[in-house]
């Protein structure tokens, strides 16, 4: 295979292959060949590779790879000197947090075997043990990845997929490692997985995309990845497109492709947008003015005011509110807390009351001035970042619908169209009542 592309198309039908199958797999990406381990407390050798190619985590951070994986290694050197056989773990996330995204099932539908070989690079050039591939729990391929796993007995390192509860945070790097742990997910303070993850050991998270990415590069090497994309952040990404475009769905792209190409691939936008929400419901809003002219690339996005996080670009259709869709998402992000932590059990439900009346025209200057003060007490408070994703989610918001703010405070609205486009799981009671509800 020459290309790169994660999600080969069929030449007639213009379609993603189905490579579910070892023969379909190795016979459009061919074998992976062996992958020499870490040792002597140091990665193996295709870290060399890893760096080379300036990957960068797919799974809304875009923290380097290589740079991640040498401190799972260092950690467990370390640890060793002082608890010999504590030996890392890699853990696969394929949970798909973010409701609008959708190319972690893409990815598992066609390229399973793409991720797995990936999650054994993975292990061997960090020196694991133990591997895991981490979805929601209830969600459909469940039955295939367990074949497909099945199918790989003669793996270096066996593959255990886990199914921890679908909830947001649920997905969350430490919250994985919890759950592998302990069977229950919530976030974990303290200690980042790399230094102390599932029981105590060093554990390498890695988005399902990224080991994808991974795997290709143990076939051609680091040069070969860097020859595409964005130079501060090379190779293709997977990019879900939603809201108002004629053909919403997942994309793949070399990174640095202008967004304007990005709504070509989808047939363009299918009417009047507002804004564009990027990177999901912890991302940021940004303005079709300052977002037209960007590429989808960490840097370029972030000047434009957005974030590309878990790589969704949603086109909001103008002719919906959009403070009752902000609103909706707040309430909705406040109900996915575990409640752990002072800003997320009581900082965000106030915020999501707030948010209901200006929707609803209820809501008055002072008002407003105390849904900022808000904003600021839950930012850099929490024990993970749930809360800062979601008051970056608003606050973006509200700065780009300034106009439809002082509509609302005035009592009126300029939608002409009702009803809500951003999708959302059933919603739960928020606060939490309990600590962990719901997390096991």
């Amino acid at each position: 295979m020459s290309t790169h592309r994660l999600l080969p198309i069929d030449p007639q039908t213009g379609r993603v292959r189905d490579l579910r199958t070892p023969t379909a797999h190795i016979g459009a990406f061919g074998p992976l060949g062996t992958v020499r381990s870490a040792a002597h407390g140091k990665p193996g050798p295709l870290i060399e590779e890893i760096a080379a190619s300036g990957l960068r985590g797919r799974g809304g951070g875009w923290f380097p790879t290589a740079r991640k994986m040498e401190a799972v290694v260092a950690s467990a050197a370390d640890r060793r000197t002082r608890s010999p056989g504590s030996r890392p773990v890699v853990i696969a996330n394929a949970m798909e947090g973010e409701p609008a995204s959708g190319k972690d099932a893409v990815l598992l539908a066609h390229v399973p075997h793409l991720i797995l070989d990936g999650i054994q690079a993975a292990a061997a050039t960090v020196g694991a043990t133990d591997a895991y591939l981490a979805v929601h729990r209830g969600t459909p391929s469940v039955k295939m990845l367990e074949h497909a796993i099945g199918e790989r007995r003669s793996d270096a390192v066996r593959v255990e997929l886990i199914t921890p509860p679908a909830r947001y945070v649920a997905s969350e790097e430490s919250a994985l490692a919890h759950w592998a742990g302990d069977g229950v997910a919530t976030p974990v303070f303290g200690d980042r997985p790399f230094e102390r993850g599932m029981n105590g050991r060093p554990t390498l998270v890695q988005n399902a995309e990224t080991l994808a990415h991974l795997g290709l590069i143990a076939r051609h090497g680091g040069a070969w990845f860097a020859e595409v994309g964005d130079p501060e952040a090379p190779g293709t990404t997977l990019v879900s497109v939603g809201g108002r475009v004629r053909q919403p769905g997942v994309i793949e792209v070399p990174t640095g492709t202008p967004v304007a190409d990005l709504l070509a691939r989808c047939g363009d936008t299918d009417g009047p947008v507002e804004g564009f929400l990027t990177g999901g419901y912890g991302g940021a809003w940004v303005t079709s003015e300052a977002l037209s002219s960007a590429a989808w690339a960490p840097a370029q996005v972030r000047d434009a005011g957005g974030v590309i996080g878990a790589g969704i670009l949603w086109a909001l259709d103008a002719q919906v509110c959009p403070l009752h869709e902000i609103a909706r998402v707040a309430a909705y992000m406040a109900g996915e807390s575990a409640g752990q932590c002072g800003p997320c059990r009581f900082g965000l439900p106030s915020l999501a009351d707030d948010l209901e009346d200006l929707a609803g025209g209820a809501c008055t200057s002072d008002d407003l001035a105390r849904i900022g003060e808000r904003l600021s007490l839950v930012v850099n408070r929490g024990g993970c970042k749930h809360p800062d994703g979601t008051a970056r989610f608003v606050s973006t918001g509200l700065a780009v619908f300034e106009a439809e703010v002082s509509e609302h405070l005035r009592g009126g609205c300029t939608a002409t169209r009702p009803g809500h486009t951003l999708p959302l799981p059933k919603a739960r009671k928020t606060p939490v009542k309990r600590a962990g509800k719901d997390f096991k």
